[in-house]
């Protein structure tokens, strides 16, 4: 590992190394399986309405855990949570595969299933955001977090179109396979890893340990602000998921442009990935909030709409603009909240998206339907802006400077800052 460049040193760290591998081989399952379920699910003579309760399924076991997956994560050695969430998760897929290959599915294996998946994500997400910091070097946190996101924005350029093969050519099931074994080989790397434990104060009762979450996130006007406006803008950015296809459609060509623009924002998420493993801001926390402006072009520009090149490299900034931003994020929360409470504090972070987004799906429509395609886009795209341009009057979000090593220790320090 002493020859990989400066960018991707994180790797010459053996805990970190163990993790991303783990990670970036999930990564790949994951990506895979979106396209296998739907047409899995409408292989066993499921309709559109099946589908949207597997997949609501999943959404709602999501919300119903993710708090739990937090106080849980903070109370348990982080890697050994997420290894029972692979473990889980492995057999689940497994057994989804088997029903599949054999064709013995039903409907409700599928929501059983997508349900058991959601709760093992809800466990996994929280601890492994409380994890990365104690894999790695505190001068080398955001490189990793990076790491982690470039792996993932990859992902997702190769994985559908490989799972699209797979499935016309020996079957969804053996797509939830792969799946499965990725989810082992995680595990493996994990059972490999050895991290210093965190402090952790005394236990309490499980509403006290989540209250004790949410005083912490009250505490820190960066986090609860940041939180409001990310709600905010997942609801709004809502609206490019359900009428950007119908734009698509009516005025651009249909599936073709939208394929196009899907690709040109994977490309974006893999720049953005680049990007970030050098370019440290020196207001990271601002500017994880400012780039996000471009999602509300985006949306301004569909309404339009204009020529699909624009909207090609608008696509390209908005995914570039996310991963930059997220990454930033992830990392300044990290640093910044003491280590014994940072799963909690992440999986509010996690619930504000799970409330928000489906609101957003589910508003736009009947909105259009209202007042018209254009216009909606057209609020929803002022709506992401005005977020992001108040937020950033926060003063501890506005001075806040960058992640340094003494923060990093810090939080490790702190057991409880309440």
């Amino acid at each position: 590992m002493r020859g990989l460049p400066d960018s991707f040193g994180a790797l010459r760290e053996r805990p970190f190394r163990l993790l991303w591998l783990g990670q970036g081989t999930s990564a790949v399952g994951d990506a895979m399986t979106g396209v296998a379920l739907v047409f899995a699910v409408l292989g066993t003579n499921g309709s559109a309405t099946d589908l949207g309760i597997v997949l609501g399924s999943f959404t709602i076991s999501h919300a119903v855990f993710i708090l739990a997956g937090g106080v849980w994560s903070d109370r348990l050695p982080r890697r050994l949570v997420m290894l029972g969430a692979d473990i889980v998760r492995a057999a689940v897929q497994a057994t989804l595969a088997v029903l599949l290959i054999t064709g013995n599915a039903e409907l409700w294996h599928f929501v059983a299933i997508a349900f058991v998946t959601g709760a093992a994500e809800s466990f996994f997400a929280p601890a492994s955001t409380g994890l990365i910091p104690q894999t790695i070097s505190a001068e080398r946190l955001q490189q990793a977090n990076g790491l982690i996101a470039l792996t993932r924005s990859g992902t997702w350029i190769f994985g559908p179109a490989l799972s699209g093969v797979l499935v016309a050519t020996v079957g969804a099931g053996w797509v939830f396979a792969i799946d499965a074994v990725s989810f082992v080989v995680s595990a493996i790397f994990l059972s490999l890893l050895r991290v210093p434990l965190t402090p952790v104060p005394e236990r309490q009762s499980f509403l006290a340990d989540l209250a004790h979450g949410w005083r912490e996130v009250r505490a820190r006007q960066w986090v609860w602000a940041s939180l409001i406006a990310f709600g905010i803008g997942n609801m709004a950015w809502g609206a490019m998921s359900v009428l950007g296809p119908v734009v698509a459609e009516r005025e651009l060509n249909g599936p073709t442009t939208w394929g196009l623009l899907s690709a040109a924002g994977g490309v974006g998420g893999i720049v953005g990935g680049v990007l970030v493993l050098r370019w440290r801001p020196r207001r990271p926390l601002l500017t994880s909030h400012l780039v996000i402006v471009i999602f509300g072009v985006q949306l301004f520009a569909f309404s339009v709409p204009v020529p699909v090149p624009a909207l090609m490299a608008l696509s390209f900034l908005a995914f570039l603009a996310v991963v930059l931003a997220n990454t930033l994020w992830e990392t300044v929360l990290q640093a910044r909240v003491p280590r014994a409470s940072l799963s909690r504090v992440s999986s509010y972070d996690y619930a504000v998206s799970f409330i928000f987004m489906p609101i957003g799906y589910a508003i736009w429509g009947p909105l259009a339907d209202a007042i018209g395609i254009r216009a909606t886009l057209l609020l929803a795209g002022g709506i992401v802006i005005a977020s992001k341009l108040v937020v950033v009057l926060a003063p501890e979000i506005r001075r806040m400077g960058p992640v340094t090593p003494a923060d990093v220790d810090a939080a490790v320090a702190s057991p409880t800052s309440l």
